[in-house]
C-alpha cells in the first residue's frame, strides 16, 4: 500500500456489495452501531438486536433476506446515514488489499477505477478503523 499514491473509487449504487457472496454473508455491526441503525428506524437497541441481527462468531451481524443485507430495500440502503463501519470503508478491507484479492474486488465492483483518487493515507485509514473494528467484540 506504501508504494501507491492511493486507489480510484466511487460508489456506482450497484448494491453488490451488500449482496452475499463467496461466503461474505456476514456484517458485523458493535453495539455503538446498533444503537444508530435502531435510532435511525425507530426501535431500541434491544428490539433493534432481536429483529434485525443474528449471533456470529461471539459478535452480531445483521441478518440476511433473499442472499442480501436485510437493509436491501429495492437495490438501496434502507439504513445508509446509519450503515455499519464494515459498509462504510467497503472496498477498503484489509482482506481485499492483496493484489489478488484487489483483482477480484475489481471484477466484481463496479466502483472501482471510477471516480477521484482515494490517496493512500485515507485508505489506511479505513483499514485501521476496519482491524480496530475487527478487533473488538461486543
Amino acid at each position: 500500500m506504501s508504494r501507491i499514491e492511493g486507489i480510484r473509487f466511487a460508489c456506482q449504487c450497484s448494491s453488490k456489495c451488500c449482496r452475499f457472496r463467496d461466503g461474505y454473508d456476514r456484517v458485523y455491526v458493535s453495539l455503538a452501531e446498533r444503537r444508530g441503525l435502531a435510532r435511525a428506524i425507530g426501535l431500541t437497541t434491544a428490539a433493534f438486536t432481536r429483529k434485525y441481527c443474528v449471533p456470529a462468531e461471539g459478535r452480531f451481524s445483521l441478518r440476511g433476506r433473499d442472499g442480501a443485507c436485510v437493509f436491501l430495500e429495492k437495490g438501496l440502503c434502507a439504513v445508509y446515514e446509519a450503515r455499519p463501519l464494515q459498509c462504510r470503508t467497503w472496498p477498503f478491507w484489509p482482506e481485499n488489499m492483496s493484489r489478488d484479492a484487489w483483482r477480484e474486488v475489481s471484477a466484481f465492483c463496479p466502483g472501482v477505477g471510477k471516480g477521484p483518487l482515494i490517496p493512500a493515507a485515507t485508505i489506511r485509514r479505513k483499514l485501521a478503523d476496519q482491524r480496530a473494528a475487527d478487533a473488538r467484540t461486543e
